[in-house]
């Protein structure tokens, strides 16, 4: 699985958010900002090279950070836990993470601690946690694969409906000012270029869920949905954001 290329496809459909959220939180050219769980720099890299000076990156996967110092050169890499960062109060203008919190065993602990080392009237960011919970998979001959693909994530110590509870968590993190949303979708029924990503994801989430041929049965019947134009593919994604 080429996760970096995941990685990018994730951050594609952020882009626009990404763009308006760092607006509203008037992040300037000479900002200090941290991702948390940046892992091979998707999103690091869209930075400008002259704005690297003041960005920092931490994620505990050493050989996802190898690869983010070569995608975002410049930035400051740290092989550390979000839910302990090693920085001192109030150093960052902004913090932010994407596709994170579903993954670690404490959301609010790391969510408190972005808020801890950003400055006040900085902003804290969580740009994208998706919600299996409300997933729609259609025509129904594809029903099972939100559910299996929920299971999977419970099994590997995601919270599959971490979305819902998102501005909660901020809140009780004590931000102030919070604001959330869900992340709107699109799609153009004749082009699905990356279907293959989608599948290499799915292949590893059900492998332990579902037979080879079932998988492949699955995903013949995907594909013949999306040549009759009926493919319907929606995972509630939140969005939230709010001051120090």
């Amino acid at each position: 699985m080429n996760w970096h290329a995941r990685f990018r496809q994730q951050a594609r459909w952020t882009h626009t958010l990404r763009a308006h959220l760092f607006k509203k939180a008037a992040l300037s050219a000479t900002a200090r900002v941290l991702e948390v769980g940046c892992g091979t720099g998707a999103l690091l890299e869209e930075f400008p090279p002259a704005r690297r000076m003041g960005l920092h990156g931490v994620d505990t996967n050493l050989a996802a950070l190898r690869e983010a110092a070569q995608h975002a050169p410049g930035a400051a890499l740290l092989c550390a836990d979000g839910q302990a960062l090693p920085y001192p109060s109030a150093c960052f203008d902004l913090s932010f993470c994407h596709y994170l919190l579903l993954w670690v065993p404490d959301p609010l602990r790391v969510l408190s601690e972005m808020r801890r080392v950003t400055r006040a009237g900085g902003a804290v960011l969580a740009l994208a946690e998706p919600d299996y919970g409300g997933r729609i998979d259609y025509p129904p001959a594809l029903e099972a694969l939100g559910h299996l693909q929920a299971e999977s994530l419970r099994a590997q110590g995601a919270d599959p409906c971490l979305g819902r509870k998102l501005a909660g968590l901020l809140v009780q993190a004590g931000l102030r000012e919070v604001e959330a949303g869900i992340l709107g979708a699109e799609w153009r029924v004749t082009a699905w270029q990356e279907d293959a990503l989608e599948w290499q994801v799915l292949q590893a989430d059900l492998g332990a869920h579902l037979s080879a041929g079932a998988l492949q049965a699955l995903k013949q019947s995907e594909a013949a949905a999306r040549q009759h134009g009926e493919r319907v593919l929606f995972v509630p994604t939140f969005f939230a954001w709010g001051r120090v």
